[in-house]
């Protein structure tokens, strides 16, 4: 994360769509209270589909957040990202004419697991049932992965350095570390996030093929990670988007600094070899520590990936044991996404969002619907926990075998 100039990475503005709230504080009310909003599949061509259980977001209206010119050409995916974006921007206090004089000093990046499968079945449906002259024009773009990070920096004006990360979920990670990057070699501030929209037919389908799904029909114990009654994860919409910017040029703006990027790292271990994901986990974890300077005492909680699935859990339970030692089956371990589902890459930008928050509130977020804990670790359950939060640490793993870790930082006083 360091330069020359050893510019350091701030989050200044958060914007969140999850099946759980469509702003970030209504986000962190209901994760703080364990809510878990996890129901059964209502998407129209989904009901004969084995995957009965998700997170959908629910109340999200388009077409008043979004111009008409730029709902036409994208995919639900990137409605996502483009009203997380502009909340991210307010909240960080970035008006138009903040970069109106100098566009290339914001970049955009963004993570992406699956694409436009929305938009694309339905121009795909067109062309088989009615011929290539009744395909839209951006089909040709609207299920891109990097839609999102092109159309935010089209209607934003951004031309600062740009990218997409085409991953499975620890992706989601890996693009604030790019942004990150961006910020240490120079550009002021980078819209950072990732955003998913799964829940189609055609993607319903593909994901059927992953046998870490659950494809339990009771959404109490559909996704229950690290118990003895783990029997997979269920899928998600939604995600996050977050502002970064060098922490000096925030603190000349006198903008809130809601955390600091301190530390990641990445591995890859194979696809659903979970086994070797103890190895690759742990590896990822001590890798971000030592970018951050940080001791493992010195993590006061830890958002897990609790993908729900015995073995991966019980590798993600070592791994911390591995990385962190002893304090390994002490700190504070907690995974928000069992109440709202897992959302690929937008999944870890929401348990970063929770973390900020966990930090900014002083209480770690509880495990819904999880309590018969099998592991070795200090699961928070039923309530949240107060502590005195100062740095946290955000795990992902995804289904093609990446795995990350990333070392957030408390925010600083202005003063310090």
């Amino acid at each position: 994360m360091s330069g020359p100039r050893a510019r350091r990475t701030a989050v200044t503005g958060i914007g969140v769509v999850a099946p759980n709230g469509l702003h970030a504080d209504t986000y962190w009310k209901n994760v703080k209270e364990g809510a878990s909003v996890l129901d059964r599949v209502t998407r129209e061509g989904c009901e004969h589909l084995p995957l009965r259980v998700a997170g959908e977001v629910r109340g999200f209206d388009p077409t008043a957040l979004i111009e008409e010119t730029f709902l036409v050409q994208t995919d639900k995916f990137t409605h996502f990202a483009l009203a997380a974006a502009d909340a991210a921007l307010k909240d960080a206090g970035l008006s138009q004419d903040a970069w109106a004089d100098a566009p290339y000093s914001v970049g955009v990046v963004t993570a992406a697991g699956s694409g436009g499968g929305e938009f694309g079945q339905r121009e795909l449906q067109k062309l088989w049932g009615q011929g290539s002259r009744f395909v839209g024009p951006y089909q040709s773009i609207a299920w891109f992965y990097a839609a999102s990070t092109g159309q935010i920096s089209i209607r934003k004006g951004f031309k600062g350095p740009c990218g997409v990360v085409a991953s499975d979920e620890a992706g989601g990670l890996d693009a604030v570390a790019h942004a990150a990057r961006f910020v240490a070699r120079g550009t002021d501030a980078v819209v950072v996030g990732a955003a998913e929209a799964p829940l189609a037919p055609y993607s319903g389908v593909c994901q059927l093929g992953y046998r870490e799904l659950s494809t339990v029909e009771d959404p109490a114990r559909a996704y229950r990670p690290f118990t003895s009654a783990a029997c997979g994860f269920v899928p998600a919409e939604g995600g996050a988007v977050l502002v970064v910017e060098d922490l000096e040029r925030a603190r000349r703006r006198d903008t809130a600094v809601r955390a600091t990027v301190a530390g990641h790292a990445a591995t890859f271990t194979g696809a659903s070899r979970w086994d070797r994901s103890r190895e690759g986990l742990a590896h990822a974890i001590r890798g971000a520590l030592d970018e951050a300077g940080c001791a493992p005492e010195e993590i006061d909680v830890v958002f897990a990936d609790a993908l729900g699935v015995p073995e991966a859990d019980r590798a993600e339970a070592l791994a911390l044991a591995d990385a962190l030692g002893p304090h390994g089956t002490r700190v504070p371990v907690t995974a928000p996404k069992a109440g709202i589902g897992r959302s690929y890459c937008g999944a870890p930008l929401l348990d970063i969002v929770a973390a900020v928050q966990a930090m900014e509130h002083g209480q770690i977020p509880p495990t819904p619907g999880v309590f018969d804990i099998c592991h070795d670790i200090d699961l928070v359950t039923a309530t949240a926990r107060p502590a005195e939060l100062r740095t946290a640490l955000v795990l992902s793993r995804g289904l093609m075998g990446s795995n990350a870790a990333l070392v957030l930082r408390r925010g600083p006083a202005k003063d310090a």
